[in-house]
């Protein structure tokens, strides 16, 4: 292996082995398709980046060659059609293994990656498309969304590609595996497929054009197209990718980044996921739609030369998870608390899960019984980390820490992190207050990995970064030995009787109890306390809510918690309201219960059925 990661980042360790300094050394010319993926290609072609597969049976290797021949190839491509350096592009791939040849060969591009999630609506889609300019997309023809994007084509100007990506047919879901050494031919199209043992080529999917009239065919266009590319210049500070990250309330954000987030997600993937380049295989469940699949499948672990699991299903499935853990020997996993607490409802004793090194979580309460009995059932216990879209992860418990279950761990030595009062001064151990990470007015010296700007929004720039630093909205404190705890968004931490009261905390408790499937914790005006604690609650298959199981639910909480912590108030819907991207909108429901409060004082209604009061 040659260690590349070695280039671009100078790192210094404690006597006792923990990493105490990471620095980012970047060329100005730096680009990560270019001088990662293909000088990995260049030295060990052969070396795997992905194991692929999907239900219907399809196990497809990509080396790290494979992947320098299809971003070129698909480099090619778009040229042709038009895409150039500084174009945004919005790529709608789900987990199909295109979205690896489309992200690298926009980087080779110049141009900027808009990943977006399939689940989008109508005014999802025209307003991502309007506000960043956005002239491509590259979309799944899996599910609507395609469809959908059709419905917006007249109030989208400035779409003038839109290409389909065929993910499944029978044709192996458009690639087959070339046999021996002999360069084979597709025989239901006719499309090239590449020579050698291992190696793999697109195979054209006939697009349905009385249903996708106006789409071009990827497949068919990577097939034709030339692989060979010759590196044009770029520079590192230019714009790699954008990301819409949806807050509780108002349109999302555009959240922009140059080269510098690819390098500094060494720090997501060598020193939190702890990811190895030999004899290993990190698996991180994300959709490329959210932030979360290349902290996880894409830049830090291809730094550190090493080789991914990319499982393209449509809903999650425990048993599926836990079997392929046994069959491709998963030795890291990442994914959020409630896919391991699904797991560890799912008889993972019935897997072999021995495969398994390390195992990391973040976005979202880690309740202490699900990294207890997760330790009891391999061994290992994990490690939490806390991140952004805006950044990388930021603080974890990084290798060589001993975890503490609830804690975030500590800053990650890339970043400058402290927890900052109202006035802008730290906070003593055990003060709430939020976290904010140094950064300087001059673009050139802020941390690499942390966001360049909100794309075309000055206003929300510079809310979140004045005085010298980045502020990420979230609140939490730090314990005497360091360690960080989560409190919840600045905007959600509950003010009452003079106690501030982290949702965060509650719901992390009430999740332990077998009747929560999920809650969301906010507040509701109060005369007495000023606010006071609300819990809307789905629950497990089974039960069903009542003023019985209110009483137990609460005096249950009193028990786990300070007695002021408890809700007051408890409400039962089939679901909670989320974003695209699966946050619960908290500012939806404190929303809806100021117009129910509304509609009572004046006497118009009354409260509807439960699961559409904040549901």
């Amino acid at each position: 292996m040659l260690n590349i990661y070695k280039r671009y980042v100078h790192e210094e360790y404690r006597a006792d082995g923990l990493l105490n300094k990471m620095k980012v050394q970047m060329p100005k010319d730096y680009n990560f398709a270019y001088d990662v993926v293909d000088e990995i290609a260049k030295h060990e072609p052969d070396r795997p980046a992905m194991v692929w597969l999907n239900p219907e049976g399809e196990h497809h290797t990509f080396t790290y060659e494979d992947l320098k021949f299809y971003s070129d190839k698909t480099a090619n491509y778009l040229a042709d059609i038009g895409v150039e350096k500084g174009d945004l592009v919005l790529v709608i791939l789900r987990r199909h293994y295109q979205f690896w040849f489309v992200a690298l060969a926009l980087n080779k591009l110049g141009a900027t990656i808009v990943p977006a999630t399939f689940m989008l609506k109508e005014h999802d889609v025209i307003y991502r498309v309007n506000a960043a300019d956005i002239s491509t997309v590259i979309c799944t023809d899996v599910g609507d969304i395609a469809e959908v994007i059709d419905s917006c084509l007249p109030k989208c100007p400035t779409l003038k590609n839109l290409i389909l990506v065929a993910a499944k047919d029978s044709c192996a879901g458009g690639q087959l595996q070339a046999d021996g050494d002999a360069d084979g031919i597709c025989e239901k199209t006719g499309g090239q497929r590449r020579a050698g043992a291992d190696a793999y080529g697109i195979c054209e999917k006939r697009i349905d054009g009385a249903r996708y009239l106006g789409w071009s065919d990827f497949n068919a266009g990577v097939t034709a197209a030339s692989s060979n590319w010759t590196r044009i210049k770029t520079c590192s500070h230019d714009a790699m990718i954008v990301y819409f990250t949806s807050g509780t309330s108002g349109n999302p954000k555009m959240a922009m980044h140059d080269y510098s987030y690819s390098i500094a997600h060494l720090g997501t993937a060598r020193h939190w996921q702890n990811v190895v380049s030999d004899g290993g295989l990190h698996f991180t469940i994300a959709d490329t739609g959210w932030g979360k699949a290349v902290w996880g499948k894409l830049y830090g672990q291809f730094l550190m030369e090493a080789c991914v699991l990319t499982y393209d299903f449509d809903r999650f499935d425990a048993g599926e998870i836990c079997s392929l853990i046994e069959t491709q020997r998963v030795t890291t996993l990442c994914c959020p608390p409630t896919m391991y607490r699904m797991i560890l409802q799912a008889q993972p004793e019935n897997y072999d899960l021995s495969s398994l090194r390390y195992c990391v979580t973040a976005g979202e309460a880690l309740n202490p019984d699900v990294f207890q009995n997760w330790q009891r059932l391999t061994g290992l216990m994990m490690m939490e980390g806390f991140g952004q879209t805006e950044t990388t992860v930021a603080i974890a418990n990084i290798t060589g820490m001993i975890p503490k279950a609830g804690s975030m761990g500590k800053p990650v030595p890339l970043y400058d992190v402290h927890i900052l009062n109202e006035d802008g001064e730290e906070c003593a151990a055990g003060k709430t207050g939020e976290i904010c990470i140094r950064c300087p007015d001059e673009i050139e010296l802020r941390p690499p990995g942390l966001l360049v700007e909100y794309f075309r929004d000055s206003k929300r720039t510079a809310a979140a970064i004045h005085d010298g630093w980045y502020h990420t909205g979230d609140t939490a404190w730090a314990d005497e030995d360091g360690y960080f705890w989560y409190v919840g968004r600045n905007d959600d931490v509950i003010k009452s009787s003079g106690y501030r009261i982290s949702p965060f905390e509650i719901e992390s408790v009430m999740l332990m109890h077998p009747a929560v499937r999920e809650c969301a914790i906010t507040a509701v005006p109060d005369e007495l306390r000023g606010s006071a604690v609300k819990a809307t609650v789905v629950l497990q298959e089974g039960y069903n809510g009542s003023d019985e199981l209110t009483r137990k639910l609460q005096d249950y909480m009193k028990r786990e918690t300070a007695p002021y912590k408890y809700p007051r108030i408890v409400n039962y819907v089939n679901e909670l309201p989320k974003t695209v991207n699966g946050k619960v909108r908290r500012a939806a429901i404190r929303a809806s219960d100021e117009q129910e409060l509304i509609e009572d004082e004046s006497g118009t209604s009354s409260c509807v059925a439960p699961e559409e009061c904040g549901g």
